[in-house]
């Protein structure tokens, strides 16, 4: 694999990829939503430096993230998370500024406000030390996150599940990943949170749901699942039948935890038979789970058994499955469908 990035201020070609002969260093920086974050990887691979800022504290006050604050925090937090990723990596390996390959920001999807802080940074970077400049998509950019400490290549079926995007994705090679599969209406995680709403649960309400059950009988109710077309979800009926739930108790104690463990049971079940379809239409022998809802326990255990069929699943560290920068990195690196124009504009929506 080999891509060719130009640099902004001469003609002279700098060789990013696997072929490329040298090491490379790619400087990337994440604020998509509510995390700022830079990170610095070698090779695709190998995590220098990784800093996330985080700002679940400030939006648990409100049950979510308020954009125009997510964005004056990405402001205030930018400048350090950039000065210690460049200290980590220069005390790990010895990379200065100077040292970097190339600049990558997240494009989108996310927040504009949000997108506008760590895009414009990282180009910003790329002027002044005079070196390319690679946008990434966030969606791709989950995906690679199974790039990150592993040996993993293409082909491989991924489920890509987070608070906005649940999706099937054939994976052909780096650079060629079909859709063939997604929610029609609820992605899992944003299921998650208003289901975890529903039965009084404190903003981020996934988590918590997730934790109470493991606690909770996931046969004490039967949920439906949806039926739609092949490969692809929904979640909106499933939301709904809990809420007729929870309003059948009408005043009685509400058994939270069983709740809580039939509706992951529903949910897990339905993505891990879908992956399951999806495996054996591909023949594919490889599976990975990505996004922040990858951090699931359930969702994790029901994947990780499909290693008992046969398959080699990979899933990335609980810390790489919700935003950070060191993915995007690593999308910069393999993926050759990336944006390097300088101009590139950030988009809200998956184009």
């Amino acid at each position: 694999m080999k891509m060719t990035k130009k640099k902004l201020f001469s003609d002279e070609p700098v060789q990013i990829g696997s072929d490329s002969g040298y090491d490379n260093y790619i400087m990337a920086i994440e604020s998509s939503c509510d995390e700022t974050a830079c990170a610095i990887v070698k090779n695709g691979r190998e995590v220098i430096a990784n800093v996330v800022a985080s700002q679940i504290k400030t939006h648990a006050q409100f049950g979510g993230v308020i954009p125009e604050i997510a964005a004056r925090e990405h402001l205030d937090s930018i400048n350090i998370v950039v000065e210690e990723a460049f200290k980590q990596a220069e005390s790990t390996e010895g990379i200065k500024p100077e040292d970097i390959t190339a600049f990558a920001g997240t494009v989108g999807p996310g927040l504009v406000g949000c997108l506008l802080v760590g895009l414009n940074a990282a180009k910003t970077l790329a002027l002044v030390y005079d070196k390319p400049f690679i946008g990434v998509n966030h969606l791709n950019a989950h995906l690679c996150a199974n790039y990150l400490d592993t040996d993993l290549k293409p082909p491989f079926i991924a489920l890509l599940v987070s608070g906005g995007h649940t999706q099937i994705i054939d994976v052909k090679s780096y650079s060629e990943q079909v859709i063939i599969g997604e929610t029609i209406d609820d992605a899992v995680g944003e299921a998650y949170d208003k289901v975890a709403r529903l039965i009084g649960l404190p903003y981020p309400g996934g988590p918590k749901l997730d934790k109470m059950a493991q606690e909770g009988n996931p046969k004490a109710f039967k949920l439906p699942q949806a039926k739609v077309d092949e490969f692809d979800f929904s979640f909106s009926g499933l939301k709904t039948a809990v809420l007729r739930l929870v309003n059948s108790f009408d005043g009685k104690d509400l058994p939270v935890k069983d709740i809580c463990a039939s509706f992951q049971e529903c949910v897990s079940s339905t993505l891990v038979k879908k992956v399951k379809k999806a495996l054996e239409k591909s023949g594919y022998t490889q599976v990975v789970i990505a996004g922040g809802v990858a951090a699931n326990s359930e969702i994790r255990k029901k994947m990780f058994a499909l290693s008992d069929e046969g398959y080699k699943v990979f899933a990335p560290p609980m810390k790489y499955c919700t935003d950070n920068a060191a993915m995007v990195a690593s999308c910069a690196y393999f993926n050759s469908n990336t944006f390097d124009d300088i101009n590139v504009e950030v988009f809200s929506r998956v184009k």
